[in-house]
């Protein structure tokens, strides 16, 4: 099964309006925060692009609320590839697929990193492998992309905040359509 932009804008329109699970704003606002991070940053269109997105396997793979708090880690960024390949190319989905990825090594190489995140951020982090060893912070930085990993995740942590004043779903269309490989959009 494939995703198509339009089948994305429905899905958060079905299904954006639910809380990000322990933070004060929905799956919906977390996506146009992280986005508009991205793009407020001078990110290129791919990359704005995986910032709305990183998060979409939440929604498909609907565990409900605060899944982490029940020991159950939802292989997020996983869950969505393969809805979205035949649709985008790997400037999208390697930043999506590796943004936990990137958490973990953050909190391998920054200390104060692990220090800011939330309850949540930091059950899932235990859930999803816990924090790298420095072999495997070092493996993970060699990796092509993870800088772009590295960057998203940062935008993702930023995009928690109530109220904070995002363009709509609709400014993200054009771009989504511009990093589209397949004709049908």
């Amino acid at each position: 099964m494939s995703m198509t932009i339009p089948g994305i804008r429905e899905l958060f329109d079905a299904k954006g309006d639910r809380m990000y699970s322990g933070e004060p704003v929905t799956q919906l606002e977390h996506a146009l925060q992280t986005a508009a991070l991205a793009e407020g940053a001078g990110a290129d269109a791919s990359l704005v692009a995986a910032s709305l997105l990183h998060d979409l396997g939440h929604l498909l793979n609907d565990q409900g609320e605060t899944p982490t708090a029940r020991g159950i880690d939802d292989v997020h960024q996983y869950i969505a590839i393969p809805f979205l390949r035949p649709l985008f190319g790997d400037e999208v989905l390697d930043p999506i697929r590796l943004h936990v990825d990137a958490k973990r090594y953050l909190c391998a190489t920054r200390p104060a990193y692990y220090e800011s995140l939330s309850e949540d951020s930091r059950r899932s982090l235990a859930l999803q492998g816990g924090v790298y060893s420095p072999a495997e912070a070092a493996r993970f930085a060699s990796r092509p992309g993870a800088d772009r990993a590295v960057a998203l995740r940062l935008w993702d942590d930023a995009a928690k905040v109530a109220g904070g004043a995002t363009p709509p779903f609709g400014h993200f269309l054009a771009l989504l359509a511009s990093v589209a490989r397949n004709a049908a959009r």
